[in-house]
């Protein structure tokens, strides 16, 4: 079984007085329910699970809830013997967002306190943002996402001791040893292909075989597409559109989405794409990286919507899109190769898992900047570079931005496959694998 640093929320939740009723969002194929399911069997005597889908797609038992009794003697028609009480009971709806009404319905469950309960859904971001009727102060939600690049080497074998060497190696602004940094990098090549969807990795895990772990991403990437079928027609297509120009959209200089580019018509803005954007970032297969011009804390508060790029939920997807089943793009360094784009999605995608805002540095007289990050330790801002290839020490604009006095830089990172770690004025020079400590 693959460790995910959810279960100790899990576990943690599990042992409070859960107050509240714990949420787990996250884009499908993250493995919410597998992870869910394990710990919850393994803290609760009685566990129960209800998965919404199969039930609107078979009895429809769950259909028209009129309140927490009926909602009980539903339950307790097809689990009656497995109900117990609130410290040896877990029921787990899955797939929540097939009825929505019960989203509303949690407040009233919570205060009833009967049984605990867990919940989670694969377009639950996307459910909750159009319901009104969310029961604040009664959900505790917490957001699961593919495996990070540490998650990838606890499957991969590598220790926790190695780990923490290396978290501290990385907290002194060190280098790793020579060998040690082969090795990460090596592995690193590695998530960069494979990614950190979990079937994904288990098929690598158990046949090492890349054309079938790229069938793997043939199909959740095509399930992401089809995902969006619930909608109209016309907005069904804009959403596939969209999602489909995001890997060519990476590869452009600018790299971000070119509004005329989905209809192929002029004059077309954000605003005429805000719902279609929003659905792939609730669906959580999408991550929006926003622009800042005039870089301020909190960047929140400078952030633009208009100048917006988007990035794949997985860098996997991403070097399948990319490269298909061929590896030495990316493990050899060929020359000729941009590996520009999946460097960028690698961090995207760590900073986002670890909690940060995603923001970029856009200023058309002094250029961009990969990534900006709130640094609440200075209360500045943090400019992160990435650098797929040797030219690491090359970044112009980055100069130009931590130079500016108007903006208090006190620190930068510049991120690439280099393994020594060193201070230049306020520029840190790191191993690109270092992003896991971010």
């Amino acid at each position: 079984m693959l460790k995910r640093k959810i279960q100790q929320t899990l576990k943690e939740y599990f042992n409070s007085n859960r107050d509240k009723i714990l949420i787990v969002d996250g884009a499908r194929q993250v493995g919410k329910s597998y992870i869910i399911r394990h710990e919850g069997r393994a803290a609760f005597p009685n566990f129960v699970e209800i998965n919404m889908i199969d039930d609107k797609d078979g009895a429809r038992v769950f259909a028209d809830v009129k309140g927490v009794e009926d909602f009980y003697v539903r339950l307790s028609a097809i689990a009656g013997r497995r109900l117990g009480t609130k410290d040896n009971t877990l029921v787990f709806i899955d797939e929540i967002q097939a009825y929505p009404p019960l989203l509303t319905l949690l407040k009233f469950l919570c205060d009833d306190g009967r049984y605990t309960f867990v919940v989670s859904g694969s377009l639950l971001g996307v459910t909750m943002h159009r319901t009104l009727s969310i029961p604040g102060g009664r959900i505790q939600t917490e957001h699961m996402y593919p495996l990070d690049f540490e998650e990838f080497l606890w499957a991969n074998g590598v220790g926790d001791e190695v780990i923490e060497s290396m978290r501290k190696k990385f907290q002194n602004r060190e280098s790793s040893s020579d060998g040690l940094h082969r090795r990460m990098l090596e592995l690193f090549k590695t998530y960069l292909l494979i990614g950190g969807l979990p079937q994904a990795v288990n098929t690598y895990i158990d046949t090492n075989n890349i054309y079938r772990v790229r069938k793997v991403h043939e199909e959740i990437y095509n399930l992401y597409r089809e995902d969006a079928s619930q909608y109209s027609m016309e907005e069904k297509l804009h959403i596939r559109r969209i999602y489909d120009l995001i890997p060519s959209n990476m590869e452009n200089r600018k790299k971000r989405i070119r509004f005329s580019d989905i209809e192929e018509k002029r004059n077309k803005a954000a605003r005429d794409y805000e719902d279609d954007i929003e659905y792939l970032i609730s669906a959580g297969v999408a991550l929006e990286v926003r622009a800042i011009a005039n870089p301020t804390f909190p960047l929140i508060s400078s952030a633009k919507k208009n100048l917006l790029k988007l990035y794949l939920n997985d860098v996997g997807l991403l070097s399948y899109i990319l490269f298909r089943n061929n590896v030495t793009a990316i493990k050899d360094d060929q020359l000729g190769i941009n590996l520009g784009a999946v460097y960028e999605t690698v961090v995207a995608t760590e900073l986002q898992a670890h909690g940060h805002s995603l923001f970029y540095y856009d200023n058309k007289q002094k250029g961009e900047v990969d990534f900006l990050v709130d640094d609440y330790d200075r209360l500045s801002v943090l400019p992160i570079e990435v650098k797929s290839g040797k030219d690491y020490s090359t970044h112009r604009a980055l100069d130009r931005f931590v130079a500016n006095p108007d903006y208090n830089i006190k620190a930068a990172m510049v991120l690439s496959n280099e393994g020594a770690a060193h201070t230049e004025h306020t520029t840190t020079y790191l191993p690109i694998y270092y992003i896991m400590f971010f």
